[in-house]
């Protein structure tokens, strides 16, 4: 099933770029795409996996997780920065890649990688934790770097969590979806579930940049070794000194290990950040991914 799986996704790449170099779809076309998949993939995804899970103390740790390698990531640019030479806009692009794209990616890759039973986990992990973070981090480091802009106040923050389709999901998965719904409604969600990942790879494919100047390699280099090696070798220690095992640990290691998150790149090139190491960033993460995820669901395999 893995293997299928990123055999697809190579190959909704490879139409994307393919696509965009004959001209043969908008040049909208990435944005209708993702928009598709915020509005109705995502959120299906959510109601479909969240109702399934049940309490338990593991689960903070996946929702803890994204917290605590976003506090150790920021600790070691600051630590790399002057010896990388990075400037200010570069380090907050940095800073800002370092959340994973642990939804539109995580989701299918997980369910592909450790099973279907395993994606409530990577909803907690996203939801709790990734989404948060761009929606409070992410928008502190856009207000700081980003041209002086006014720091977005405490209802700021909300307005634009409430306005997020998947938050109204998790919502009513919280509140109101059964854990086993009708057979109608689990197909439709399951089939708008199933559609998320070649939507995306598309417009990744589509909208996949790969020129930058040697100047910032450096750059690229130090935050996809963070991002996609030794963060993730960070959270499998912790995680094993926490007591974490089975399916919730495969899980925290490979959302940590997911490549840099789109809409956190869409959000530093809104701010005038670096916008070509943060597309280099999404392009060459990506790619690189498809190497590392099967590594590490290999290296967890063998260990567990």
């Amino acid at each position: 099933m893995a293997s299928d799986a990123f055999i697809l996704i190579i190959s909704m790449l490879a139409a994307g770029q393919i696509f965009a170099r004959l001209k043969a779809l908008p040049a909208s076309t990435p944005d209708v795409l993702n928009r598709i998949v915020l509005y109705l993939c995502l959120p299906a995804s959510v109601l479909l996996s969240l109702p399934r899970l049940h309490p338990q103390w593991s689960l903070a740790g996946l929702a803890f997780t994204p917290w605590l390698v976003g506090g150790v990531a920021c600790a070691l640019l600051w630590l790399c920065r002057r010896w990388v030479k990075l400037r200010d806009d570069e380090f907050a692009v940095l800073l800002l890649c370092m959340l994973g794209n642990t939804g539109f990616v995580g989701y299918p890759v997980v369910t592909a990688l450790v099973g279907e039973e395993a994606l409530a986990y990577a909803v907690i992990y996203d939801q709790f934790g990734t989404f948060l973070m761009l929606s409070t981090y992410g928008l502190y480091i856009c207000a700081r770097y980003g041209g002086g802009e006014t720091k977005p106040g405490p209802g700021e923050i909300l307005r634009r969590i409430l306005r997020f389709p998947p938050a109204w999901a998790l919502a009513a998965a919280l509140t109101v979806m059964p854990e086993s719904p009708p057979g109608w409604l689990a197909h439709g969600l399951q089939s708008l579930s199933a559609a998320m990942l070649p939507l995306v790879m598309l417009a990744v494919g589509f909208s996949l940049r790969f020129q930058l100047p040697l100047a910032e390699i450096r750059a690229l280099t130090l935050g996809l070794t963070l991002k996609l090696l030794l963060l993730p070798a960070l959270v499998w220690g912790c995680s094993l000194l926490a007591g974490l095992s089975g399916d919730i640990l495969d899980v925290n290691v490979l959302e940590t290990a997911m490549p840099p998150m789109i809409t956190a790149a869409v959000l530093a090139i809104a701010h005038g950040l670096a916008p070509r190491l943060a597309a280099a960033l999404i392009g060459y993460g990506i790619l690189a991914a498809i190497f590392t995820l099967p590594l590490w669901r290999e290296v967890l395999r063998w260990a567990g």
